[in-house]
């Protein structure tokens, strides 16, 4: 792989990952179809009468960009004959991909695969609000080979992390590895472990959160739970109580967008610092939500071996919970 592209390259705003600041539709007059028939499947239907693939129409319809005679529905919606089908265009950008001497904290590396340990502030990979200065534009820069299969704008990028939040994350050296680490991640045999310092008192010592994410039905840049959102399950052990705040141990079965976010804050505990699910105020120093992958737990794609990193939380984090732990012992 070059360290450039040749040419700029075109982004949807709509994009499968929620990519911050940005309208996921392009304010374009939509394009209207008219089902011609009973029965069929909206993202088929769509994707036979337009030149966009089933999987984006699916991305589409999950930010709000189609509607059946005006409503929000689901990719797997049977349509009616003269159902008006009303279609956003999504926004195109140029994004000029080019690797950039940022450091990294490589935890792991060998010949298939990386682990790094991304720091807060970090957006993973270029999107029209953030150009440069991502992983995916450092990995250019230290990194010889990466797998192609996630595109020419994430190439070896499996998974994703959001960009205030730190911790640990596996990339694809080639394209062999990136198959295997996806369809692992798709059974969920990829474990993922956090730590999420959440406001409030819990008064279990643990639980399952099981409750369906999709877009927000007003706030198309928000997920939220709805009923007809994708399935979406977080297991949660307390780890240390400070009163109005506690320390969690998150373990993801399932990986929808902001997931962890979007849970805590539907049982009226959200992260201390997330200003997206709640208000962001906090007097710990945290400067976005207080959430750190702390753990990765992976079948090496080549050997089969199970493997287990692990990444201490940054500065801020630790800085908060010495503080934390003080006040409790005065």
């Amino acid at each position: 792989m070059s360290n450039k592209s040749s040419s700029p390259l075109p982004i949807f705003d709509d994009d499968i990952e929620l990519i911050d600041d940005l309208d996921s539709t392009s304010g374009q007059a939509p394009i209207k179809l008219h089902a011609d028939a009973d029965a069929k499947r909206l993202d088929s239907y769509v994707a036979q009468h337009t030149g966009f693939t089933r999987s984006a129409v699916q991305r589409l319809i999950e930010n709000g960009a189609i509607t059946v005679n005006s409503n929000f529905v689901k990719a797997s919606s049977s349509l009616k004959k003269s159902d008006i089908i009303a279609i956003t265009p999504p926004a195109v950008h140029n994004i000029e991909l080019a690797a950039e001497n940022i450091p990294l904290d490589v935890v792991y590396e060998d010949s298939d695969i990386v682990v790094i340990n991304k720091p807060v502030g970090m957006v993973v990979h270029p999107a029209p609000g953030n150009p440069s200065g991502t992983l995916v534009n450092a990995l250019m820069y230290h990194i010889k080979d990466l797998s192609g299969i996630g595109g020419e704008l994430r190439p070896g990028i499996v998974h994703r992390i959001d960009k205030n939040t730190s911790g640990l994350l596996v990339v694809a050296k080639n394209d062999f590895a990136h198959a295997f680490l996806s369809s692992e991640l798709k059974t969920h045999s990829i474990q993922r472990v956090y730590m999420a310092l959440c406001i409030g008192n819990f008064h279990e010592d643990s639980g399952t959160i099981s409750a369906p994410i999709g877009r927000h039905r007003i706030d198309r840049k928000r997920m939220a739970v709805v009923p007809d959102g994708r399935d979406a399950i977080t297991h949660w052990n307390v780890i240390e109580r400070f009163g109005d705040m506690t320390l969690l141990r998150i373990e993801l079965e399932t990986g929808r967008t902001h997931q962890i976010r979007v849970h805590m804050s539907y049982i009226n505990h959200p992260l201390v610092g997330d200003d997206v699910y709640s208000s962001g105020r906090n007097s710990l120093g945290f400067h976005g939500q207080a959430l750190h992958a702390c753990e990765l737990r992976l079948r090496h794609p080549r050997t089969g071996e199970w493997m287990i990193f692990h990444a201490e939380p940054p500065d801020t984090y630790r800085h908060a919970l010495i503080k934390l732990r003080s006040a409790e012992m005065r």
